[in-house]
């Protein structure tokens, strides 16, 4: 897999980077166009980079100020028909689908963890619809709330902030849990309300058998067992650019669902239910953040003790300078 890279570089800085990419072992099709860049001025280079070998050409980009003075962007390349592509990847160390591009993982959560409307929004609703899945004891709208809410990635984002020192994102990505799941349990609970005085629930819907959806509120080991996989699986999906994967990861956790179980009880008076699903909401919760750390420490500890066929940009730079 080939990363794009478009990078704006300050003129007194052309021959060191030139020099980072003809020393890395995964580049092809390396272009340079003087004085292209306007704002902020500088020379453009473009490259495709096998994904392998990105991580450690963005950290010599960064460790050269390319970053503060220019700028550096990626995108994924679906298709190349090249065969010096083809020979970048196979010079390239290790294998794509482990490779992490740590910067991307990092802008990515961050963009996607912050407090907006639409995240709110779409938590709300999910925990909506988790609050009348319970009520009518339907799998398949609890599958639905489930698939709908957004909760993951502020998690991810939390994760990877704790790992790589980003405190800035990490207090976003807190903020924007809490805030999130607060707002959405009082909004549904305010609904819960309206549904209670207009006799379309009782507290029997919350309190009575329910064989599709008690285990919302009925916190055990396997909770944690399946936040804990859930968590690995969502953290690999996203360092690995698998993000189909993510789905399954919302279909096996319920956050929402218990958010949802908590709303029903503050509006029908059950502090008992709204006792078990916040424990199933905190287990699920700390299953994840604990396993995405793991993950992510692993992750690292393992990508650095890929072989030295990534040499250290830096270094190569100043030699060659």
């Amino acid at each position: 897999m080939l990363l794009h890279l478009r990078i704006t570089v300050p003129h007194d800085r052309l021959d060191a980077v030139r020099a980072l990419f003809e020393e890395s072992p995964g580049t092809a099709h390396v272009a340079v166009l003087p004085g292209a860049c306007l704002t902020p001025p500088g020379d453009l280079v473009l490259a495709d980079v096998a994904r392998e070998s990105a991580d450690a050409l963005i950290a010599g980009l960064r460790e050269l100020g390319v970053d503060r003075d220019g700028g550096i962007s990626m995108e994924s390349v679906d298709a190349a028909v090249s065969r010096p592509a083809e020979e970048a990847e196979k010079a390239a160390p290790g294998d794509s689908s482990d490779a992490v591009v740590w910067e991307q993982v990092v802008r990515t959560t961050a963009a996607d963890s912050s407090l907006s409307v639409s995240y709110l929004a779409f938590l709300t609703i999910a925990t909506l619809l988790a609050a009348i899945a319970i009520v009518n004891d339907s799998a398949i709208l609890t599958v639905g709330a489930m698939v709908l809410g957004p909760e993951f990635a502020p998690l991810a984002a939390l994760a990877v902030a704790i790992v790589h020192g980003r405190r800035a994102v990490g207090r976003t990505a807190a903020l924007t849990l809490v805030a999130g799941f607060v707002v959405a349990i009082a909004l549904t609970a305010l609904a819960s309300l309206a549904g209670r005085a207009l006799g379309w629930i009782s507290a029997e819907d919350l309190t009575g058998e329910r064989p599709a959806t008690g285990f919302i509120t009925s916190p055990d080991h396997w909770s944690l067992v399946v936040a804990v996989l859930a968590g690995i699986a969502g953290v690999l999906s996203l360092t690995s650019a698998k993000s189909g994967a993510l789905v399954g990861v919302f279909i096996s956790v319920t956050t929402v669902p218990a958010a949802g179980a908590m709303a029903l009880g503050l509006a029908l008076g059950e502090p008992g239910e709204v006792g078990e699903a916040a424990a199933q909401l905190g287990i699920n919760l700390a299953g994840i953040l604990v396993a995405a750390l793991a993950t992510l420490l692993v992750q690292q500890s393992i990508w650095r003790r890929v072989p030295a066929a990534v040499p250290d940009m830096a270094r190569v730079v100043r030699h060659r300078a």
